[in-house]
């Protein structure tokens, strides 16, 4: 009982984070991948320090170069949306990953 009630309230502040129904699971690949035209757009591979997915539609990323950041061609990669924070961390909306 307690478990369903703790779902709820979960769902209801993160409603993209908490599944209605466990899914069968699938082969694992990155969460974090990213085409290569967006990871153009970020300076290249080796300007990436870490990727990570934060939620279904958001990847951080931190680079060691900000400086190198192309968001005219992030958005012709398909990137909606970029947050750039302090310390060369961004927020990417990616929107739903392809299964």
């Amino acid at each position: 009982m307690f478990e369903k009630l703790q779902r709820a309230f979960w769902k209801a502040l993160t409603p993209d984070l908490v599944p209605d129904q466990p899914k069968a699971t699938a082969p694992v690949k990155d969460d974090a991948a990213l085409d290569e035209a967006v990871i153009a757009a970020l300076g290249g591979a080796n300007n990436l320090k870490t990727r990570q997915r934060v939620a279904l539609t958001r990847v951080r990323v931190e680079l060691h170069d900000p400086t190198l950041l192309d968001a005219t061609a992030l958005r012709n990669a398909g990137v909606p949306g970029v947050m750039v924070l302090v310390g060369g961390v961004v927020h990417l909306l990616v929107g739903l990953s392809p299964t």
